[in-house]
């Protein structure tokens, strides 16, 4: 059984205690954070607390206990994937958004790699990140949605590793941040470690633990301020390195958060678009093929909920 401690922040007041519980790494889900609180594994403020309802106050603790999952061996799903290239040796799809990528706690099922595990079967997935991840390369957060690759072939995958470590793989994704970026490009190169207050933020620090992190950008639109924000800028990023969220803990960084970002973001309802995630789409994938030496070059569109965002603001687009 583990036990994790958190203080509300100023930022995080006014939330739902199951909504804060559901943005917490080890927890991850509203239904896990219902499920702790009715089971009574949740203490606020000392005292034992099931209501879900309940709203947060900034100096409020939050204690939490879970068990560790039972052991049990890995077993396929059938749930739809959309795959845009295979063969013998990798798979390019796109994740949707809300889709958690490997098995975690409070995610023992309904991940993309049971969904792998039905479509390839365990044997022909490469295990490069271990027998609980067969097939991963590399990762999306839950909510951010786009291109990945697989690797079938523990040659493949290794090759494909090496590429992105190499910065041969090229990724980029599309993401609309607050305010008004005046560049019309921009690179940074600050180092990211995890939060030593508030487990389920990264932060940028040199500390022990902090790793290199790179992300240039690209500005594709601008959008003047609103009644309810400071305006709106559209960027492609590219990744150079592939740290836990590395983009969204960037832009956060410049003091220019994605939209909708429940973790990072800092303006009110109003000034996220309706988005209940953030903006974040990996929407552009280039590598050559560990194999055949093939240039591959893969891109995917806005989701409905992203573009639906854009269009709230078109006319506000500054020429």
């Amino acid at each position: 059984m583990s036990r994790y401690e958190h203080r509300v922040t100023h930022d995080e007041q006014g939330n739902r205690i199951d909504a804060l519980l559901a943005s917490f790494p080890e927890v991850c889900s509203r239904g896990e954070a219902v499920r702790l609180l009715e089971s009574g594994q949740v203490l606020l403020n000392g005292s034992r607390h099931t209501a879900k309802k309940r709203i947060v106050l900034a100096g409020d603790t939050i204690v939490y206990t879970l068990h560790p999952p039972a052991e049990q061996p890995l077993t396929g799903e059938y749930i739809e994937l959309d795959i845009r290239y295979e063969d013998d040796y990798l798979i390019v799809l796109s994740k949707e958004a809300g889709m958690v990528v490997h098995p975690a706690q409070g995610h023992a099922e309904g991940t993309l790699v049971h969904a792998l595990l039905n479509h390839c079967g365990y044997e022909n997935l490469a295990l490069l990140q271990g027998e609980d991840r067969p097939g991963i390369v590399h990762r999306l957060d839950k909510d951010t949605s786009g291109l990945m690759l697989v690797a079938k072939d523990e040659q493949a995958g290794l090759a494909l590793q090496e590429g992105i470590r190499t910065r041969n793989v090229d990724r980029r994704y599309l993401t609309l941040v607050h305010g008004y970026i005046a560049p019309d490009t921009g690179l940074v190169d600050a180092p990211i470690t995890r939060g030593s207050v508030e487990r389920k933020r990264m932060t940028v620090g040199d500390g022990p633990g902090s790793r290199e992190a790179i992300t240039t950008f690209e500005v594709l639109d601008r959008f003047e301020a609103g009644q309810h924000d400071d305006g709106y800028t559209y960027l492609e990023c590219k990744l150079y390195t592939g740290r836990t969220h590395q983009i969204r803990v960037h832009m956060d960084y410049i003091g220019h958060p994605c939209v909708g970002d429940p973790v990072y973001g800092r303006l009110g309802p109003a000034a996220q678009l309706g988005l209940t995630r953030q903006f974040l789409h990996s929407w552009r994938l280039s590598f050559v093929h560990p194999i055949t030496g093939e240039a591959m070059e893969f891109e995917d569109g806005l989701p409905s909920d992203l573009s639906q965002a854009l269009d709230l603001i078109a006319d506000r687009r500054i020429p």
